[in-house]
């Protein structure tokens, strides 16, 4: 909370560094969860698998580098800025993520704990 106090009349104010933050924020961690995706689908990796090496794709650990930024910058730098606004995208990022894998199920061969319980 500390920290959107600190950054919150720049989040608002600026929302052109926001956009220049956010939208490649956005194509790596889309870019990374879809090549683990489509790579666990190609080489027939089960769904069990494949869906949460797509959410380990779209993760970039910002709790981490928040609380780096903070003790390397100080909560009103640029550096904890960029962090604070990976925050806020990556959360509903991970959740489009999610939905798309559970809405892909069917892409994958059932792993073998549905095919014992479907018999």
């Amino acid at each position: 909370m500390i920290i959107f106090a600190f950054q919150g009349t720049v989040i608002l104010g600026k929302l052109s560094h926001i956009g220049l933050i956010a939208i490649p924020l956005l194509i790596q961690v889309y870019f990374n969860s879809g090549l683990a995706y489509g790579l666990a689908r190609w080489f027939r990796v089960p769904h069990s698998v494949a869906a949460p090496g797509a959410l380990i794709g779209a993760s970039n650990f910002f709790e981490l580098a928040v609380a780096t930024a903070i003790s390397l910058f100080g909560l009103t730098s640029g550096a904890t800025l960029a962090t604070v606004v990976g925050v806020l995208v990556e959360v509903p990022v991970m959740l489009s993520v999610c939905s798309f894998c559970n809405q892909t199920r069917g892409w994958f061969a059932p792993d073998v704990g549905e095919r014992a319980s479907a018999q």
